[in-house]
C-alpha cells in the first residue's frame, strides 16, 4: 500500500499543474498579456508566464527579500524536514541530507540525488544548484548564498499546511500546494471523525519513539504522525503527555513510568537498529495498550517527518490500523 502513494500523489499534482498552465494559456489568449501584481516586476511573476530557468522572482523570506529562479530546476535542500515539501511539487532535486535518502519511502525518486550538509560546499558547487532550502541553523548560509539563492524556514514557526503552502510561495507552485492542502484537510477530517467513531471521543493516544537507548513520548508538533492525530484528527493524549510535552515537544521516559504516559492506543515509531529492550519488560507488557493490541508499530525511518509526503504515507497507515482499511 505504502509503495502506491507517492506516485498518487505526484500524479495528481502533475495533473493540476497542467490544468493551471491550461487555464492560463486561454487567459492570457483573452486579456492579451498576464497581470502583475504591484509587489512585482514582470521577471517575478508566477510560473504561469515564466518560461525559462533563468528568469527570477522576488520571494519574501523570514530573513528578508531574497531573488530567486521563477522555475527552479536544481535544488538542494539541507533538511530532512523540507524535502517532502519540494517532492510533492514536483521540482528537480540534485541534493538533499543524509535522511532523507534513507527514508524508503524516498528511495526511488531520491536514487540519483546526491547526500549533502551545510559542511560540504565543494560538493554543492559541484551539483550547480539554483535554489538550496535549508533550516535557519544552518551553518556557512552566507558561503552557500554564494553558491545560490538560499531561503531558510524556521522550523515550528508555523503549522505542517502553511509551511507547504510557503514552499509553494518559494518554488512558484502556489496553486498546486493550496490544492493539497485543501485536499489533505478534507481528507483528515473525514478519517478523523471515523476513528473517533470507532475508538470513541474520549480514547487517548500517545505517540513514543526510541533514540541513543532512550524512550521518548511526542507532543502535537514533533513528526512522527502527531501533526496528524493531534491537529488534524482532534485526537486526545494523556494529561501527562500534554503536560511534559508543552513545552519541548518531547519527554523522555523512564520504564518504570511507561503506563502512566501510555495512552489508550500507542503509536511506537521503532526503529530496528535502536534499543527497544523496554518491550520485553514486564511493565510494558502490562500496560492496557499492550493488553488490548492497541500498539501500532510503524517503520521510524519512514515515519519520523513531517513533511508532506510523509504524512500522506501516516495518513494511510492510521487508516489501517485504526479503521482496518
Amino acid at each position: 500500500m505504502k509503495k502506491l502513494f507517492v506516485p498518487f500523489v505526484l500524479s495528481f499534482i502533475l495533473l493540476l499543474s497542467a490544468c493551471g498552465e491550461s487555464a492560463t494559456n486561454s487567459a492570457d489568449k483573452t486579456n492579451g498579456s498576464s497581470e502583475t501584481s504591484s509587489s512585482e516586476t514582470p521577471a517575478e511573476t508566477s510560473s504561469d508566464s515564466a518560461d525559462t530557468p533563468s528568469e527570477t522572482r522576488i520571494y519574501q523570506s523570514e530573513s528578508g527579500p531574497v531573488e530567486v529562479p521563477s522555475n527552479p530546476q536544481r535544488v538542494v535542500v539541507i533538511t530532512r524536514f523540507l524535502t517532502g515539501n519540494v517532492m510533492l511539487l514536483g521540482v528537480p532535486l540534485v541534493g538533499v541530507d543524509e535522511m532523507s535518502k534513507e527514508n524508503p519511502n524516498f528511495a526511488e525518486q531520491l536514487k540519483d540525488v546526491e547526500v549533502v550538509s551545510d559542511e560540504s560546499l565543494e560538493k554543492i558547487i559541484e551539483l550547480q544548484p539554483d535554489l538550496i532550502i535549508g533550516l535557519s541553523d544552518i551553518n556557512n548560509i552566507d558561503k552557500l548564498n554564494k553558491i545560490a539563492p538560499t531561503v531558510t524556514y524556521t522550523y515550528g514557526k508555523v503549522d505542517y499546511l502553511t509551511q507547504q503552502l510557503e514552499i509553494g510561495k518559494l518554488l512558484n507552485k502556489e496553486k498546486e500546494a493550496q490544492a493539497w492542502v485543501d485536499d489533505f484537510q478534507a481528507r483528515t477530517k473525514k478519517a478523523g471523525e471515523e476513528i473517533k467513531a470507532k475508538i470513541g471521543q474520549d480514547a487517548t493516544v500517545s505517540v513514543i519513539e526510541t533514540f541513543n537507548k532512550q524512550l521518548y513520548v511526542y507532543g502535537d508538533n514533533f513528526g512522527r504522525g502527531t501533526e496528524i492525530l493531534y491537529q488534524a484528527f482532534g485526537l486526545a493524549m494523556p494529561e501527562k503527555v500534554k503536560n511534559e510535552t508543552a513545552k519541548e515537544g518531547y519527554f523522555a521516559l523512564s520504564t518504570e513510568v511507561m503506563d502512566d504516559y501510555f495512552g489508550d492506543y500507542v503509536i511506537f515509531s521503532k526503529n530496528a537498529d535502536e534499543d527497544n529492550s523496554f518491550q520485553e519488560t514486564s511493565v510494558y507488557k502490562n500496560t492496557p495498550a499492550v493488553k488490548n493490541n492497541h500498539v501500532f508499530e510503524a517503520d521510524a525511518k519512514a515515519f519520523y517527518f513531517n513533511d508532506p509526503l510523509s504524512m500522506e504515507y501516516q495518513l494511510e497507515f492510521f487508516i489501517q490500523h485504526f479503521l482496518g482499511q
